[in-house]
């Protein structure tokens, strides 16, 4: 082997034997190891490279663990996430990637009292790549309630923590009042499709809408909040139920409840609280359609009018109060006159029932 190696190197020529490459490469094979090469001098102004040092393999991270926590039946108006008190709160935790027979801590605060904690296994998804666990609470009282999670460290799983706050608020608000609480109960309101501006202040058209949602549910007449009211708006209770979905675009007016809808197929686009026919001039009862518009009021004080058949119209009217007072017409409060008209037009269906 030797001198096969030489005679090589013999015939390479001098450049190749002054790199050593033969002799290191003989040597090698007499000693059974092998030496690297020798490398050329580093350009001027450039270190040279250092071969790595030998030492333990780089150990791998830990993957990153993933919480979130969703409050799916809480509330969120105001740009906050809201509740009221002894509402039940099922707070659900996604914990990504899963591990087996992993457990956390859900504690509940209000401020800073604890009032509950539980520890809850996590259970896998269907795909088993994240895991899951709902934990119930619910606020005594007003107050901000805080929501912790906790995982202590496991060999499957690292230690970790997640917060989810929620305001709890006094249910209780009258006119003139503004806040977290009024604007929850707009949103309500606007989630079942009453006309309702969201302005966060107990105003006239929040009044109104209240009123129009108390007919709904055949509750009176009534523009007060009260308790009964409110846990029926926070249970999202009471719908319209549209009679005629294959009008397309068009108006119900149920005479029955003193509502007024508008409707697209069988989506309820708002809804408003109307005065109808008194028994002496009662309101015709049919299928119409819109004929004639006139902006602004006209001599008889009717405020933006849509004529469906003769003199009988949709129009704002001061007053138009909480029963049938008209002489046939459907009055709106005047406040809700232009948002009505807006969304007429020539040809939309009107049809008006008992």
């Amino acid at each position: 082997m030797r001198r096969h190696l030489a005679s090589i190197c013999a015939v390479l020529g001098t450049a190749v034997a002054t790199l050593g490459l033969c002799a290191g490469a003989a040597a090698a094979i007499s000693t059974g190891t092998m030496t690297a090469p020798s490398l050329a001098p580093a350009p001027a102004g450039q270190a040279a490279k250092k071969p790595p040092r030998p030492g333990r393999p780089k150990r791998k991270p830990t993957p990153g663990v993933h919480v979130h926590l969703f409050a799916f039946d809480a509330f969120f108006a105001a740009r906050q996430t809201l509740t009221v008190p002894e509402r039940a709160l099922h707070i659900t935790g996604v914990v990504s990637p899963y591990a087996p027979g992993q457990a956390v801590v859900v504690k509940a605060y209000l401020g800073h009292e604890l009032i509950s904690s539980h520890t809850l296994s996590v259970r896998p998804s269907r795909d088993r790549r994240d895991g899951r666990f709902i934990a119930r609470v619910r606020a005594p009282r007003p107050g901000l309630l805080h929501v912790t999670v906790i995982h202590v460290a496991t060999p499957r799983m690292p230690a970790f923590t997640a917060t989810r706050t929620i305001a709890s608020l006094r249910p209780h608000a009258s006119p003139g009042d503004r806040g977290a609480f009024v604007a929850l109960i707009q949103s309500q309101l606007a989630q079942l499709h009453f006309y309702i501006p969201q302005t966060g202040v107990y105003d006239l058209q929040t009044g109104l809408a209240i009123d129009a949602y108390h007919r709904l549910l055949h509750h009176g007449t009534s523009q007060a909040l009260d308790g009964l009211t409110i846990s029926e708006l926070l249970d999202e209770r009471g719908a319209f139920a549209v009679r005629y979905p294959q009008d397309g675009r068009h108006v119900e007016a149920d005479l029955g409840s003193q509502v007024l809808a508008l409707i697209v197929g069988s989506k309820v686009q708002a809804l408003y609280p109307i005065s109808s026919g008194k028994p002496s001039t009662p309101t015709i009862l049919g299928r119409f359609h819109v004929y004639l518009r006139e902006p602004g009021y006209n001599s008889e004080g009717m405020y933006y009018s849509d004529y469906f058949i003769r003199g009988y119209a949709i129009h704002g009217y001061d007053p138009a109060p909480d029963y049938a007072a008209s002489h046939g017409c459907l009055r709106l409060p005047i406040s809700d006159a232009i948002s009505v008209w807006n969304w007429l037009s020539i040809g939309v269906g009107v049809d008006v029932y008992q």
